[in-house]
């Protein structure tokens, strides 16, 4: 049941004033699992993403939050962080009306990261240092860390709230003024996000949003010359045109991107283990994650039985409306993202080497809505597009390896290079996995956790830089190293005539 709350309008946030939405572009937000229009989207032109820019600017310049005490800094963000869990329902609801996932995950693991994002960079800033150089001893050498300006924010459709807030809560952690742009799908849980930023302490400019899509509003965030930072999370196709535009300002830039992550299940592995987690890493948050463990790559000698107990499971999830607190798996983002996934499945039935054992269909027993089947087929040649291409959905594909050169082999042949997971009870063979993959992050019999003192992204097209921790804190500020005289000492005096 979608949500009584729901924004009418979502425009822009600019100086802590929600703007005028009369005269913009009007984009529909659709609720995916009834293909009904349940609000609209005041798209922010470039004119509109400048004064929001500026804005930013003119506040971060004031020094009312880029020089504010690390105390109280620290304070507001905890305020965030509490504020977030408060309003854990009502997020929740708006999270689910935008995206079609099941509240289960909402609750289980979106908001909670929200909330946790503020509560970790509150408590890193209040226990980060610098290094100071005494090793001379003529001279003291220290570095300070100054905020960077103003970061552009972009965010995702998938897990908005959840990625979102780990981009805004680390750069104004360090002082920096920001401008959100949220996807042009997934706007709603922004507005009361918005409210609780206020609410927290965090002054009126700090954090504005704008609102739209890629081509309008992300790129004129990108290209204005007064933004210092871009941070990305999206298609790789996307964080291309990204990184060339972030190019020609020289800004300082992260991007995560797509995925096509190797899941690699060896013979000695846990198997029920193995299996709870597979399913997990694939079908969880509708398949739509960018980690997700999309190619499963399974030792031949169990091979058979673990496709075999896979179908079975992945055929008893239960598909349906997602405010259900049954629901395993609720309605893809969008008609378009859909039909990208049927695509791949029609593909799949007309290409050798590729058996669908599993879905590939529309889920018949719903009149309305983006529900796709739990779809799993199995590939002879990792070189399929089934196996190459980031489908982002509920979309398996298993292939068979014999050793463990094989499956390295198999796993890094791959444009991408985002996550690599492992199951073997051999340490030896852990260890001889994690030297090999070529992957940012490698999950040990485990799917899916986050620690966020590491650093998260990838190799490849899987995007550029890191974020979490001192990751964050290399993107968002500026290193300045500041060197003192201990005692006066003599300088060359040019241009004096010799008596």
């Amino acid at each position: 049941m979608l949500p009584n709350a729901i924004p009418a309008v979502v425009a822009s946030l600019i100086d802590g004033q929600w703007v005028n939405p009369a005269g913009h572009r009007e984009l529909p937000i659709v609720f995916a699992a009834s293909e009904e229009q349940i609000s609209v989207l005041a798209e922010a032109d470039e004119q509109e993403v400048g004064a929001a820019v500026d804005n930013a600017r003119t506040v971060f310049e004031s020094g009312v939050w880029s020089r504010a005490p690390v105390a109280n800094r620290k304070r507001v963000l905890h305020r965030v962080s509490e504020l977030i869990l408060a309003r854990r329902d009502e997020l929740a609801m708006l999270e689910v009306a935008h995206t079609g996932s099941p509240i289960t995950q909402a609750y289980g693991r979106h908001i909670p990261r929200a909330a946790l994002n503020f509560e970790f960079f509150a408590e890193y800033i209040a226990q980060a240092a610098n290094p100071v150089f005494d090793q001379n001893p003529d001279y003291l050498t220290y570095v300070r860390r100054d905020p960077a300006g103003v970061a552009g924010l972009i965010a995702p459709w998938n897990a908005p709230l959840a990625l979102a807030s780990m981009k805004v809560a680390g750069a104004i952690a360090f002082g920096n003024s920001c401008v959100l742009k949220p996807s042009e799908l997934t706007p709603l849980s922004f507005v009361p996000f918005m409210e609780i930023l206020l609410e927290a302490g965090v002054p009126p400019g700090v954090v504005n949003m704008v609102n739209g899509r890629g081509p309008i509003t992300g790129s004129a965030l990108v290209a204005h010359p007064h933004t210092d930072v871009i941070a990305f999370t999206g298609g790789t196709a996307t964080g291309r045109l990204i990184g060339a535009e972030a190019g020609k300002g020289i800004k300082k830039i992260v991007t995560e991107l797509g995925g096509k992550s190797a899941n690699i299940i060896f013979a000695d592995a846990d198997f029920e283990r193995a299996l709870d987690a597979a399913l997990v890493a694939i079908f969880s948050n509708n398949g739509q994650q960018c980690l997700a463990g999309s190619r499963i790559l399974v030792q031949r000698a169990i091979a058979e039985q673990f496709t075999e107990a896979f179908i079975k499971r992945a055929t008893n999830l239960r598909l349906g409306d997602p405010y259900d607190k049954d629901t395993e798996i609720g309605a893809l983002i969008s008609a378009a993202q859909m039909d990208r996934v049927l695509g791949y499945a029609e593909h799949a039935r007309n290409t050798a080497g590729v058996e669908i054992l599993a879905g590939g269909k529309r889920c018949e027993q719903f009149e309305k809505g983006y529900f796709v089947e739990p779809t799993v087929v199995t590939a002879k040649s990792n070189s399929l597009p089934v196996c190459q291409e980031e489908i982002f959905g509920p979309f398996a594909t298993i292939l068979s390896f014999d050793d463990e050169e094989d499956a390295y082999a198999i796993a890094n042949d791959t444009e991408f290079g985002l996550v690599s997971y492992v199951w073997s009870q051999d340490i030896s063979k852990v260890m001889r996995a994690t030297e090999a993959l070529r992957a940012g992050i490698v999950w040990v019999n485990t799917p899916l956790t986050r620690d966020l003192h590491a650093p998260f992204g990838g190799y490849k097209h899987s995007g550029v830089g890191r974020d979490g921790g001192d990751w964050s804190r290399n993107l968002f500020t500026e290193e300045k190293t500041v060197t003192i005289p201990t005692h006066n000492f003599p300088i060359t005096k040019l241009g004096v005539k010799p008596d």
